[in-house]
């Protein structure tokens, strides 16, 4: 991609994100505002051609608040994994109004670079990526080092199977194309809550599980003294689990419990994050199944 190309669609997206007034593009999406970049950017009257310092193709692009190439110092990073401009462009924008630093890049290789360089909280990941490796061989690499890491995977695949070894291979969250911005907003903000770390007077509770000891502090699971690496979401799952220890829990109830009320996906989503904890706690794990109901914990 040129460097004019990344630069106009920058200004574009930018002017749209500051609320300009678009002169008679105001009905256009994303697309079609790039597609009149070039009024877009004579309008701010800047030169057509790249600016001394700017991105090349080996950077990621993206647009700042205060319309100047580059990073800016926030205190949340996403970082979006997506080789399709249109839809980077619209999550970039959308992520930005929530204050949050967004970082994008067109494959898996320079995204896996780009999350050891900047230590976000949340990766959206497109499975389907061009290039050496797919969104699932990403996910497979970020959650063996980055563990605590959040995982959004966003494909155009709606096969179950997809969504089954998304989850297996550590992702937190799995959305389809087409989706609604906005549902993406509230899923990684729900992501972020749940890897907040609790306030200073809150007391941590610590679970003991025969030879499992769960910290809620440390948000760290043991088995005889080893840690276990666990995803975001499935040290959420066992953890509201030794909440609720001893009570049945139907699918529908593990969902609004771990993933939040009003969570919208499939309910085998909570089978396939069982299976994960029970593969890596192994069977000092007493998760029960309760059949035509769902599990249960001691």
């Amino acid at each position: 991609m040129g460097t004019f190309d990344r630069r106009a669609r920058g200004i574009a997206v930018r002017v749209m994100t500051s609320g300009e007034p678009l002169e008679g593009l105001t009905n256009l999406g994303v697309g079609g505002i790039c597609g009149h970049a070039e009024h877009l950017v004579q309008r701010h009257g800047e030169s057509l051609g790249p600016r001394s310092g700017g991105p090349t193709d080996e950077e990621p692009w993206f647009a700042t608040r205060d319309g100047q190439n580059g990073p800016v110092a926030t205190e949340i990073t996403i970082v979006v994994v997506e080789d399709d401009p249109n839809i980077a462009d619209l999550l970039d924008m959308y992520l930005r109004k929530e204050g949050w630093r967004v970082l994008c890049c067109p494959d898996g290789e320079r995204g896996l670079d780009l999350v050891s360089q900047t230590a976000p909280r949340v990766v959206i990941l497109d499975v389907g990526l061009a290039g050496e490796i797919d969104g699932l061989e990403v996910c497979r690499r970020l959650r063996s080092t980055h563990p605590d890491l959040g995982v959004i995977m966003l494909t155009a695949r709606d096969e179950e199977i997809d969504r089954v070894l998304g989850l297996e291979l550590g992702a937190d969250d799995y959305v389809t194309k087409p989706f609604s911005p906005r549902e993406m907003v509230a899923r990684v903000k729900a992501l972020l809550r749940r890897s907040e770390p609790r306030s200073a007077d809150v007391t941590p509770a610590i679970h003991t599980l025969g030879a499992i000891t769960v910290d809620s502090g440390r948000r760290e699971a043991t088995r005889d003294g080893e840690v276990v690496p666990l995803a975001t979401r499935e040290f959420d799952l066992l953890m509201y689990l030794c909440d609720q220890r001893g009570l049945a829990l139907s699918r529908r109830q593990l969902l609004d419990g771990v993933w939040g009320d009003g969570w919208i996906g499939d309910e085998r989503t909570v089978d396939v994050h069982v299976r994960q904890l029970r593969r890596k706690l192994g069977d000092d794990l007493d998760l029960a199944t309760v059949w035509g109901v769902g599990y249960r914990l001691g």
